[in-house]
């Protein structure tokens, strides 16, 4: 089973909601499964995670950025990818933060345009309170560590 390193991005407002898309699958190895879950992708070859983080900001988001912080948290499992393949994800999360709340899908590609059917910016309450599946699921404890780091720092 091959490695998938993997980018996500963890794109927070200035109200503290964060960013996250729907992917709705219709006609692929994961048919009839819908669930949120943050942008970002894998690392293509030659790129570090870093240089996945900023690039799949631009493509996913259309916020531009030349440089993004380290990473705040990771995750490895096993995984289904839409083409079928079952892969060893290694997932490492990033922080940005925004001043708008304005998405650009433009630069997404194909097999995004086909499973991204909505974006939304979920509060921590709403992350709370949903039956929706979201991924990771730790993602309320995720965003309360980011603050508690964010709040000693400053």
């Amino acid at each position: 089973m091959r490695s998938r390193p993997a980018a996500r991005l963890l794109v927070i407002n200035p109200s503290g909601c964060i960013l996250l898309f729907k992917f709705t699958h219709g006609n692929d190895a994961l048919a009839g499964r819908t669930y949120w879950a943050t942008p970002g992708g894998g690392v293509e070859c030659g790129e570090s995670f870093e240089q996945a983080a900023i690039r799949e900001l631009w493509e996913e988001t259309g916020i531009v950025s030349d440089k993004i912080g380290a990473s705040v948290a990771q995750r490895n499992f096993v995984m289904t990818l839409p083409s079928g393949e079952t892969v060893k994800a290694e997932e490492r999360f990033f922080v940005v933060r925004v001043a708008n709340h304005q998405i650009n899908g433009d630069n997404w590609s194909h097999d995004e345009k086909q499973v991204i059917s909505e974006h939304h910016w979920w509060s921590e309450e709403e992350l709370k309170t949903t039956c929706e599946v979201v991924y990771p699921q730790n993602m309320v404890e995720l965003l309360m560590s980011i603050r508690g780091k964010s709040e000693s720092a400053g």
